[in-house]
């Protein structure tokens, strides 16, 4: 099938080279314009655009490029970007979601279903419409959640959704008769820095949630702590909003609850041990509130 391929992150290349790995004839790739990272001004393509210069293919940063094409199908997966109604009536495209539509509709459905807590997820390969994931779905396939920190996670649905999109384009059945969405629907707002915020007021599942995000941070005496690993603490030694050391282990407690944390990494300097932390830190007192 021709096609055009709209997407950005690592989460898309597995779709992108299974269209090409499966004989698909991607006509063009579209993704988002390269962007500064890190110190200086030197830029860098996406992922996709990575991949795809590698596959041969041809990329570009202008959606207005597929108005001249003549294709048969559109696959966004993970573009960054609306696609407004025009398009859509010319290209009809199918869109690779990394939920159980119609929970978690949205842009960060993998940390919202690891914040609230669901044992399982999913893709779901819908047709892509003006309103926000509210298509109608030719396939899902399910998967648990378990501890799966949200990268693992991602790195499992964007295979998962892979080949689940070759299933669906390999079907004239799949491809021709989608079904509607059932049940309530969920929506993955955009995701903040307070996302990513552990505070006393969490309670401790809530906190190790966060931890699985992936960018989670806590401010020590006023500077701020990632927080890469850590495990269910059961200690109620009443110390609250404090951090401090028991037996040899580092704890964040408040009133709601403690977390042992593994591996952190201040401010201005690399991973490291939690214990090597803090050592280093010198807090006054054997403690340090954490805010």
């Amino acid at each position: 099938m021709r096609l055009a391929f709209l997407g950005t992150p690592d989460a898309s290349v597995a779709s992108l080279r299974a269209l090409v790995g499966a004989g698909h004839d991607v006509a063009i790739v579209i993704t988002r314009p390269d962007r500064r990272r890190g110190r200086g001004n030197t830029t860098s393509p996406s992922p996709v655009k990575a991949a795809a210069l590698q596959l041969g293919l041809k990329v570009s940063h202008d959606i207005g490029d597929l108005e001249d094409l003549d294709i048969e199908r559109g696959v966004v997966v993970a573009y960054g970007a609306l696609i407004r109604a025009p398009l859509l009536e010319q290209v009809p495209m199918l869109n690779v979601h990394f939920s159980l539509l119609p929970r978690w509709r949205g842009a960060a459905p993998v940390e919202w279903a690891i914040l609230a807590g669901d044992e399982v997820t999913g893709v779901s390969i819908m047709s892509l419409e003006v309103a926000l994931d509210t298509g109608p779905v030719h396939l899902a396939r399910q998967i648990s959640i378990g501890d799966k920190d949200a990268g693992e996670l991602l790195g499992e649905l964007s295979h998962l959704g892979a080949t689940a999109l070759l299933d669906v384009l390999a079907s004239p059945d799949l491809l021709a008769h989608p079904h509607a969405q059932e049940g309530d629907a969920t929506y993955a707002a955009k995701l903040t820095a307070e996302t990513f915020h552990l505070v006393p007021a969490m309670d401790q599942t809530l906190m190790l949630r966060t931890v699985r995000l992936g960018r989670a941070f806590t401010l020590v005496n006023g500077r701020r702590l990632r927080i890469l690993r850590a495990h269910t603490a059961e200690l109620a030694s009443g110390a609250r909003d404090a951090v401090h050391v028991v037996n040899g282990t580092v704890y964040l407690e408040s009133a709601l609850g403690a977390i042992a944390l593994d591996d952190v990494q201040p401010e201005g300097s690399t991973p490291m041990s939690a214990m090597a932390w803090w050592a280093g830190a010198r807090l006054p007192g054997g403690a340090a509130v954490w805010s």
